[in-house]
């Protein structure tokens, strides 16, 4: 993903992004990751924050959301609204592949229409790998791949594997080593 968006070109994606929402609402697909009270989430490529602010809302004040891009424009604009809307339990991450989280620490990580767009997929899936707890969830819903080209992906190297897939997401578990 090209690191030097321009604001202009931000803008304008943020606002399909905001079209987009209001035709098809986000939250069904981010009900399938099963994110509960209390949970800590990953959003990796966050964008202009769809997921990440409404799983701000679900995981409530003792949860904990991080909105993680390349972007610098995407991680300012996320942290921007959530200041806005009062969210004190997200913060952001500017990255293109290290979270800087500690290991096993997080229990939802959303790779929501990003994978397609990965250079080295390997290298961020060990990082969610290593960010996941045991029992986490790695929820992917990317439209520009087919279901058969996301689950290859996802399991190819051994880090994940599939634990169920949904009507808009699948859902992997990581592999222990």
């Amino acid at each position: 993903m090209d690191q030097s968006m321009s604001d202009l070109r931000f803008r304008g994606m943020a606002l399909r992004f905001r079209v987009r929402d209001i035709l098809r609402p986000r939250q069904p697909i981010l009900q399938e990751a099963c994110i509960g009270r209390g949970d800590t989430v990953l959003d990796f490529g966050c964008g202009p924050g769809s997921y990440s602010l409404l799983a701000a809302q679900m995981v409530g004040a003792q949860g904990k959301v991080y909105a993680l891009d390349i972007q610098p424009l995407a991680v300012r604009h996320v942290a921007q609204i959530a200041r806005q809307r009062g969210l004190t339990n997200l913060d952001t991450i500017q990255s293109n592949c290290h979270t800087g989280l500690l290991p096993a620490t997080v229990d939802v990580a959303l790779l929501y229409d990003i994978f397609h767009m990965f250079s080295w997929p390997q290298l961020i899936l060990r990082e969610l790998q290593r960010v996941l707890k045991p029992e986490g969830r790695l929820s992917v819903n990317d439209h520009h791949l087919s279901p058969a080209q996301i689950v290859a992906g996802l399991t190819q190297a051994g880090l994940f594997r599939l634990a169920e897939k949904g009507r808009f997401t699948h859902s992997f578990i990581p592999q222990q080593e």
